[in-house]
């Protein structure tokens, strides 16, 4: 049987440790707050009340509720008021010594049963633990913030940790109404470990002027379905955290490169410049602490032209797969006359009765009208001949992701398509200016990566290559004005922004299902729960297709020959077995069963 805990004290009451208090009193614990000064103290104790004054506003909290939960906690100064509780969490600053100091004199405070936790998020359990002399009663329990909220909570054992305390703290975990991942001591625990080497990545595209700080975030906020973007999470999260927090897992973690932090945030911590706390990061704040972005130098123009390209009116689409189907009716439903090119008549009847089913579903969920939906039918002539491509306007590709096969297409584009005709292709990793250079016209020939579902997905990555005009690009980004579509501008580098932050995420997550650190269900509950992600990795991994994400891996590492990048072995030993995702019903999943 697991223990009752009594009884616990928090030590360290900024947002995190104040957030701590919250959750332990809501759940009828009696707590004991300690700070190190009266000042700490009356800060800790103010961020409380505001939480809980909001929450009250909110409609979440009644004022009873409010009143009980503050008579449960005891504010004190000084590590001495722990005496007698049962059970205490640190939640000061990430810096070892400062951690280790506190350690030891909780030692010497706290009765001989009572088990020490820590709150770290990067830190090693282990190092914190021998500072005591009952390192077998230490743990890590690494909340999210803020902590009222996120449902995760990382359990953290080290080699010595006793048994029945990790036992005691999952039985305490549900009590919480937490869920709970328990995992061995290691640089970044889990959801950490994979979301600052994805963050350290975006802050390296920004450094080398690759996309913009909006297009970066509006890129994985529409291509991922992710709650935040990259950059407005670093400054959330503050910079000089991030840094330690880099820092830490660089040189615990096998000295990762990825994990290096990119020297353009040691700059802006340096400069003062920490995110939200500062009113200044990657991103300007109308206030100190504010979470109301304000326009500063950094800040696109909005005087671009939001009307329909006037020189698109026609326009050509060439494949038969689902993107290409999807891509027919956005620029169907859009207004444009479309040109539907396959290998042959049957391709095209298939093309057309998947596009008229995908269209029904729009009417019969009132999100088109009967005479809309005839009029995009009716807007789309059906060709199995490039031949017909002569007279339009733009030409979207989108056939099979293989280099040769789109370079002979574009070839035959440049002798059949008028001078000036845009040429597109929707590829999502292979180089754009291969394509360019096999249409002889490399000015005219740009990226336009569409996400899958076409007619869903609100963002498309505009790929510009070193040879694609400036005219082109505007042209497209108006396009996808014009299918109210959000367009993000980025260079011709492998994955563009979306793939090349996702994939090696998703990379290290099978890493860390190889290495058996931690098992595909509960790194996937640590990223929905604990970081908000609408999936899990290998949920992900799944949908995505075990084959299309190795085969992305791969064109990263070739093109990057970053080690970090190598495709994980088991992924590529999953690929051989034929287990590929759900398309077949297995992949890190069986779904035969289900």
């Amino acid at each position: 049987m697991a223990r009752e805990f009594g009884s616990v004290g928090v030590v360290g009451l900024g947002t995190m440790g104040a957030g701590i208090v919250e959750v332990f009193a809501r759940s009828g614990l009696s707590v004991t707050a300690v700070e190190i000064s009266d000042a700490a103290l009356h800060r800790g104790e103010s961020t409380m009340r505001g939480s809980l004054d909001r929450a009250v506003a909110k409609g979440k909290l009644s004022a009873e509720g409010r009143d009980a939960l503050l008579e449960r906690v005891t504010f004190a100064v000084g590590l001495d008021a722990l005496g007698d509780v049962d059970l205490v969490i640190e939640a000061v600053p990430e810096h070892l010594d400062l951690k280790q100091r506190i350690f030891a004199e909780l030692d010497k405070v706290c009765k001989p049963e009572a088990i020490l936790a820590t709150n770290t998020s990067s830190l090693s359990v282990t190092e914190i633990s021998v500072a005591t002399g009952r390192p077998n009663q230490v743990i890590g329990m690494h909340f999210f913030n803020p902590a009222p909220i996120m449902k995760l909570v990382e359990v953290v054992r080290t080699v010595v940790t006793s048994q029945d305390v990790v036992t005691d703290i999952e039985a305490l975990c549900e009590r919480l109404g937490k869920v709970d991942v328990t995992i061995t001591d290691r640089a970044g625990f889990i959801a950490n470990a994979l979301l600052f080497g994805y963050l350290n990545q975006a802050v390296s595209m920004v450094e080398a002027k690759y996309a913009t700080r909006e297009d970066i975030d509006a890129a994985m906020k529409l291509g991922c379905g992710l709650p935040m973007g990259p950059l407005a999470l670093m400054d959330l999260i503050g910079l000089d955290t991030a840094y330690e927090i880099l820092d830490t897992m660089y040189r615990r973690g096998g000295r990762d490169r990825r994990h290096a932090p990119v020297p353009l945030i040691k700059q802006m911590v340096t400069a003062g410049l920490l995110g939200r706390k500062s009113g200044r990061g990657f991103y300007t704040y109308e206030k100190p602490g504010s979470p109301v972005v304000v326009a500063d130098e950094l800040t696109p123009s909005s005087t671009a032209e939001h009307g329909r390209p006037t020189n698109i009116a026609k326009v050509g689409v060439v494949g038969s797969g689902t993107m290409a189907t999807g891509i027919i009716e956005v620029f169907a439903k859009a207004g444009f006359e479309v040109v539907s090119v396959t290998r042959g008549a049957e391709k095209s009847a298939k093309v057309c009765e998947r596009l008229k089913t995908s269209l029904n579903k729009g009417v019969v969920r009132g999100k088109l009208t009967e005479q809309d939906r005839d009029a995009a039918i009716g807007r789309v002539t059906w060709s199995a001949s490039l031949d017909h491509l002569s007279d339009v306007d733009l030409v979207v590709e989108a056939v099979v992701e293989e280099l040769s096969v789109k370079k002979a297409l574009f070839a035959s584009l440049d002798e059949i398509c008028k001078p000036g005709v845009v040429l597109a292709t929707t590829t999502s990793s292979l180089p754009v200016i291969e394509c360019a250079v096999a249409a002889e016209r490399p000015a005219d020939v740009v990226g336009l990566h569409f996400f899958n579902p076409a007619p869903v997905m609100g963002l498309v990555e505009v790929v510009r290559t070193i040879r694609t005009s400036d005219a082109t690009v505007q042209t497209a980004a108006a396009v996808c004005r014009a299918l109210a579509k959000h367009a993000v501008v980025c260079a011709d580098r492998s994955g563009f922004v979306v793939n090349a932050l996702l994939f090696p995420y998703l990379n290290d997550a099978v890493k860390m299902v190889e290495a058996s650190y931690s098992t595909a269900d509960d790194i996937d509950y640590a990223m929905k729960l604990g970081c908000g992600y609408p999936m899990g990795p290998f949920e992900l991994l799944d949908v995505v297709g075990l084959d299309v994400s190795l085969a992305i891996q791969r064109e990263l590492y070739l093109e990057l020959r970053e080690p970090g990048f190598a495709p994980a072995p088991l992924l590529e030993h999953l690929v051989t077995a034929g287990y590929l995702g759900r398309k077949v019903s297995r992949g890190f999943r069986d779904y035969s069963k289900r």
